[in-house]
């Protein structure tokens, strides 16, 4: 059964307009308002939904606790993007449209319901995340994504995202018949502050770079947050 407290904000193209489609799913504490603010990144006529957890929070517990501790709140929230999708199918939007995008918590959960939804989807990106159960879980998901394009990445230095559970996510959607990148990526944070502000081009926008240490801290407070590094780190730029 779906959580009826999830709410939907939408932005970008309206549906009957859109070219594809974007469900976005924010991180623990944070607000679909928050991850909407990254469709800027995305491109345009795109439609972008991104539900709202109710009390700002998917589940209680960490994403590596076993199933049951999460329950009932993981399968009304897998239910309820179930819902989502299948509001858009009744629009005539196939899930070949449709990209679910996840952050932290979300991308957990974005991650999960596409190993446990499986069909051909536009794409999918679980970002500082991997699929949720404790170390061990057999993964006996069923069916095929058909070439389904998934990433699924966080930083070497996540406090929270073992690089061994994005690895171990990565291999289940390869066999599932997904065609994916993953990795951990570097603790150096490369970030073009001006290039979308003023409309120049990528390439010539020096990067930032910093430390480890602050590379960390930056990381520990965009999880806390559920932001972005980026986020972050143009705020303090911007102020």
């Amino acid at each position: 059964m779906p959580d009826k407290a999830v709410t939907i904000v939408t932005a970008g193209t309206p549906l009957r307009d859109a070219r594809a489609f974007v469900v976005m799913l924010h991180g623990r504490g944070a607000t679909a308002e928050d991850i909407l603010s990254l469709n800027d990144e995305l491109g345009q006529d795109i439609a972008y939904l991104a539900p709202q957890a109710p009390g700002y929070s998917w589940y209680p517990h960490s994403f590596l606790a076993p199933l049951e501790q999460n329950e009932p709140f993981l399968s009304r929230l897998l239910a309820t993007i179930a819902v989502v999708l299948s509001d858009l199918a009744g629009q005539g939007i196939a899930p070949d449209r449709v990209m679910l995008l996840g952050f932290s918590q979300g991308g957990c959960l974005a991650l999960e319901f596409v190993a446990r939804q499986a069909r051909h989807y536009g794409g999918v990106a679980g970002l500082s995340a991997g699929l949720i159960g404790p170390p061990g879980l057999a993964r006996n998901y069923q069916g095929s994504l058909g070439g389904t394009p998934v990433f699924i990445g966080c930083s070497d230095i996540d406090p929270h995202i073992p690089l061994a559970r994005v690895r171990e996510s990565a291999a289940v959607f390869r066999r599932m018949g997904a065609s994916v990148e993953s990795g951990g990526y570097q603790d150096t944070l490369v970030l073009f502050t001006q290039a979308n502000r003023l409309d120049i081009p990528v390439a010539s926008v020096s990067p930032i770079k910093v430390d480890a240490a602050t590379d960390r801290m930056i990381a520990d407070a965009a999880h806390f947050l559920g932001r972005t590094k980026k986020d972050i780190v143009d705020v303090a730029v911007r102020d």
